[in-house]
């Protein structure tokens, strides 16, 4: 997956978890809880993209001098 890909992805679940916060505050008791375990989801997913994003813009071990 190109960085770029990585971060569009990565923009994309940030925005999404900006609207599910939104969202939250805005809601009912009813629709908390759901709406709580999809945020929980996106955060993990959001923060994993974060890891791949960061690990992918680093130096490759192979071409680092000895």
């Amino acid at each position: 997956m190109s960085i770029q890909l990585i971060a569009r992805e990565l923009y994309r679940l940030e925005q999404e978890v900006s609207a599910l916060e939104k969202n939250l505050e805005l809601c009912r008791e009813v629709e908390r809880e759901e709406l709580e375990d999809r945020l929980r989801t996106v955060r993990a997913d959001r923060d994993r993209m974060k890891a791949v994003l960061e690990g992918s813009k680093g130096e490759p071990s192979c071409r680092r001098p000895r």
